[in-house]
């Protein structure tokens, strides 16, 4: 195996080798290694007890149980970056019982690598390196027939810590491996489990799971195991809804096509990509056979915003991530006209907001190749977005107005209040369907006759 450590890595394993402690690589970070893949995270563990470890390094930060402490990495915010900004550095330790599904009742200190290689997840991250590769579990082999598989027994593995559930496949996701055949029945027997877990760290490996290159088949593997249909129930549902009828050239499930919609998405953005996989979820609810036999989905899209908006909440995913999932759902069936006014135009940017225009564009490259379309961008959607681009020059926004709040209580000689926001907005309204009134004078001369 050849490779080059960091300086920093580097620093870490001298000093505590200087000091007279055992210190070893462990985790994805030897794996990745071995794989020749560039490592995110740099985790070590050491014979050293926590506050041993705080002699060594008075910056790291110790607040749990478990003896892990964090090292900030030089010149980077621990608070604003927390994954990219620090190193962990955990004391070998062995597990008593697990009590929640995801945390040991109680740990006790080992200086036994083997002992704490024990207690992982799976082989494939149950190796250490410090002079050599320490690797108990034949981690190695697996990386070489590229499988995941638990360490032990799986069905104890997942029930001592339910988030495994979703960290193998996304983890096979992400390398490109199948999952072991035991380890995938324990896997799907314990499903259920993963309602034990909080559902940010269920985002956060979903996350990282649709930002992978083929985040389209651990999905899929995703519903496979069982998991899928609890995490994102409203889309299980889609599955077995058909569109069809006369009216309609091609006919597929709406589940598959939300599959195969999430497959297409250029976008890298895991929220983009999740709202490609969700962007026709209220079609369960607005689905009507009519009376020539097509099947119709009226006001999906707007149904569909406000299931995504109930899902955002589940996720606990920020105010701007809700915002943006909401939009790209809510206005993803947008018509493709470069013949549309410019008023037309800034509506839509309006809707959708203008950091979202790319955004939403992959979401519907995704829904047209998804639906069987052979060509991503039609010449139609070339035509509109150019002509966004010209929109994008001239005014769409309130805070784009030649005039501001204080331009209204001044010429009104008002106080703060809701009225300033009604007649900005009845401004707005008139530069959106003329921009040549975007004027300050004549603006200020409005401003009295909307009193």
């Amino acid at each position: 195996m050849n490779y080059t450590l960091p300086s920093e890595v580097k620093n870490i394993l001298d000093k505590f080798q200087k000091a007279g402690y055992q210190i070893y690589i462990v985790g994805g970070a030897v794996r990745d290694l071995l794989m020749n893949r560039k490592v995110k995270d740099w985790d070590f563990t050491t014979d050293a007890k926590p506050e041993e470890i705080l002699k060594l390094f008075p910056e790291g930060i110790y607040g749990n149980k478990f003896g892990t402490v964090i090292i900030p990495k030089k010149g980077l915010n621990y608070d604003k970056d927390r994954d990219k900004s620090l190193f962990e550095i955990t004391t070998m330790r062995k597990e008593g019982r697990y009590e929640d599904f995801r945390h040991p009742g109680a740990v006790s200190w080992t200086n036994k690598i083997e002992e704490d290689l024990a207690r992982r997840d799976f082989t494939v991250n149950a190796i250490a390196l410090k002079s050599g590769i320490i690797d108990p579990f034949n981690g190695q082999a697996d990386i070489k027939n590229k499988i995941i598989r638990s360490v032990g027994d799986p069905n104890q593995r997942f029930q001592e810590d339910a988030l495994r559930l979703i960290r193998a496949v996304r983890i096979a996701t992400e390398l490109e491996f199948d999952i072991e055949t035991d380890t995938f029945s324990a896997l799907k027997k314990t499903a259920h489990l993963i309602q034990e877990v909080s559902w940010e760290r269920i985002r956060d490996e979903l996350f990282k799971l649709l930002a992978s290159m083929y985040g389209y088949m651990g999905t899929i593997k995703l519903r496979e195991a069982g998991i899928l249909q609890i995490i994102l129930p409203e889309l299980e549902r889609c599955f077995g809804i058909v569109q069809e009828g006369p009216k309609h050239d091609r006919v597929y499930d709406i589940g598959e096509h939300s599959l195969l919609s999430l497959k297409h998405c250029p976008s890298k953005d895991p929220l983009v990509r999740l709202a490609a996989l969700l962007h026709d979820i209220g079609k369960v609810a607005t689905v009507k056979t009519a009376p020539d036999g097509n099947v119709t989905f009226y006001n999906h899209d707007v149904v569909g915003g406000q299931v995504a908006l109930k899902i955002a909440r589940r996720f606990n995913l920020s105010k701007k991530q809700t915002d943006k999932l909401f939009r790209l759902v809510r206005w993803h069936l947008f018509t493709v006209d470069e013949r549309q006014t410019n008023s037309a135009i800034r509506r839509f940017i309006t809707n959708v907001g203008k950091d979202y225009i790319d955004d939403i564009m992959a979401v519907r490259i995704g829904d047209r190749l998804g639906g069987g379309t052979q060509k991503a961008i039609s010449w139609r959607m070339e035509k509109f977005r150019e002509r966004i681009k010209e929109v994008l020059k001239k005014p769409f926004s309130i805070s784009d107005l030649k005039i501001n709040g204080n331009d209204v209580m001044k010429e009104l000689s008002i106080k703060p209040g809701p009225k300033i926001g009604e007649i900005l907005n009845k401004l707005f309204d008139e530069v959106l369907e003329d921009s040549s009134k975007n004027n300050k004078q004549y603006l200020l001369n409005r401003i009295k006759n909307l009193e």
